[in-house]
């Protein structure tokens, strides 16, 4: 029987990419899907061909605007009796370079990839807690591992990530609530697409390096398969995600090898 049976499972940035494949895979397995993101008809879109289309909720969610994410929990909470996993999947990314970005664009990709994160985090914590058991699976990024070209912005607000949820992953164990950190590399999604450029509008271009990576559904498989194993960390994606250790081990060689990649 799968791990997620049953199980009431939030997923944020639900709209598309890594987010929709999440919702999918989880309804075959028998979960309880909650479905997040800022385009409430889309999400429905979504919901109807799900398995089990009536089990499922969609709640309206912007990252930027976090005062009501404990009234979303609670509504869950209302609903199902329990919140049993929180993929915190919602964000954006970046393509310009640092000396180009003004700082409120810096400010508002921190906002939704870092606070509004750990303010959902933290509204859906005391039921957790509560029920002495939890999952949460904040999805960073290879660029939280190292900086990278036109990243700037996004790479700090996936290294912050790490530092609050090993963090949580220790305050919280004897509570019963693990934290699997997921990094991504390149995968086929939209999110250069959506990615801010430096007037803070969207880059609108198709990357090379997504076009041609890992398919998403392949790469949540990866995922779940991770968060089943209650791995505290997980890289997923091709050839790429092997400069994380190349970093560690070989950091001369890293840099030497980095600075020629695309950096799209």
């Amino acid at each position: 029987m799968s791990t997620f049976n049953n199980k009431v499972v939030w997923v944020t940035g639900a709209s598309s990419g890594i987010g929709e494949e999440l919702a999918k895979q989880l309804a075959v397995q028998g979960a309880f899907v909650v479905l997040s993101a800022r385009k409430i008809d889309r999400l429905e879109e979504i919901r109807t061909e799900l398995k089990n289309a009536d089990s499922h909720l969609c709640l309206a969610l912007d990252l930027e605007r976090s005062s009501n994410f404990p009234e979303l929990a609670q509504k869950i909470h209302e609903k199902y009796g329990r919140i049993d996993y929180l993929f915190n999947n919602g964000g954006l990314s970046q393509r310009s370079e640092a000396k180009e970005t003004p700082l409120e664009v810096d400010r508002r990709i921190m906002e939704i990839n870092y606070f509004g994160n750990i303010a959902l985090t933290k509204a859906v914590l005391p039921y957790m807690i509560k029920q002495k058991s939890g999952h949460i699976i904040p999805i960073s990024s290879i660029a939280g591992k190292f900086g990278f070209y036109l990243r700037s912005a996004y790479s700090a607000s996936k290294h912050a990530l790490f530092g609050f949820y090993e963090s949580l992953l220790l305050e919280e164990a004897d509570n019963g609530i693990s934290v699997t950190i997921a990094c991504p590399g390149k995968i086929n999604t939209n999110i250069s697409m959506n990615a801010l450029n430096e007037k803070g509008a969207q880059h609108g271009v198709m990357d090379h390096n997504q076009a041609t990576g890992m398919p998403v559904d392949t790469c949540v498989k990866e995922l779940l398969i991770a968060v089943t194993k209650k791995k505290k960390e997980v890289l997923i994606g091709n050839k790429e995600i092997k400069a994380v250790t190349l970093k560690r081990f070989f950091p001369s060689l890293f840099w030497k090898v980095i600075k020629n990649q695309s950096a799209t």
